[in-house]
């Protein structure tokens, strides 16, 4: 395996906080493995990443769809790449109150953001371990922090991802091979749009954060082998706050930040 070119792959990395991560990896000499679904944005994104020398493999695919995540793995198995890094970034929110929302989406959140996530932990890490190497950086969120009314699904997948992330984390010491979770606060990416959730006041008066500040924030922890970071001061005060407030009171202040400008739209 040794003899092997060393890659990093990262899913959802067209945009966003995945696009920056990559382009982090790229000018540091790290050859690339590209996940995402639009096959058009992998190419240019691609062509992009080349400039900085490096070797960049696409795979388009939608890991909303069970089983996809697996092939992902068999595809780079097939070509044997050695995989060194992953970075599990996609991940997708979507927004209203549960009861109206509709169910297939919700659980299509599910696969994407925790069975497709676990799926490619799984697979990759086994390797790695076996390796006695290898890092893992999964992106939980604040979110997954604090009950989230309006995204009461987003809020709990990313609560079992960073759950998930710790557990793991403390069966590998000693094994060469360390996981670090991610926990951005509401950051300037498409998320928003994609989970219809323009109107909602976090995006209409809040602060949205730098995608490229988190992710330089993420892959410097992924590079010391930290448990976690939380990216920007007021996300690490609201986690720390968060850790001596009753969740219902949490949820409550949440359900202000989240709900829509207009009530009346999401009521």
């Amino acid at each position: 395996m040794e003899h092997k070119k060393k890659f990093a792959l990262i899913t959802g990395a067209t945009s966003g906080i995945g696009l920056e991560l990559a382009k982090l990896f790229a000018q540091d000499h790290s050859n690339l493995i590209l996940v995402a679904r639009d096959e058009q944005k992998l190419n240019a994104t691609a062509e992009m990443l080349k400039a900085e020398g490096v070797e960049v493999v696409t795979i388009s695919t939608d890991l909303f769809i069970a089983g996809n995540a697996q092939e992902v793995y068999h595809q780079v198995s097939a070509l044997a790449l050695h995989v060194e890094i992953l970075v599990n970034d996609a991940g997708q929110g979507v927004y209203g109150k549960f009861t109206d929302n509709e169910l297939d989406r919700e659980l299509d959140i599910i696969q994407l953001n925790i069975s497709s996530l676990v799926t490619l932990t799984k697979l990759f890490l086994k390797d790695m371990v076996s390796r006695g190497s290898g890092k893992i950086l999964n992106v939980a969120s604040v979110a997954g922090k604090a009950p989230g009314p309006y995204q009461a699904v987003y809020h709990g997948t990313k609560a079992f991802v960073h759950s998930f992330n710790e557990a793991i984390r403390n069966e590998l010491k000693d094994t060469g091979v360390s996981v670090t979770s991610l926990l951005p606060g509401a950051t300037d990416t498409d998320f928003f749009n994609k989970a219809d959730m323009l109107e909602s006041k976090i995006v209409q008066q809040g602060e949205l954060a730098d995608p490229a500040v988190v992710a330089k924030d993420g892959y410097e922890a992924l590079l010391a082998g930290k448990d976690m970071v939380v990216s920007g001061f007021k996300n690490k005060v609201q986690v720390a706050l968060g850790n001596l407030t009753p969740d219902s009171m949490q949820a409550a202040q949440m359900e202000k930040v989240q709900e829509p400008t207009d009530t009346k739209k999401k009521s």
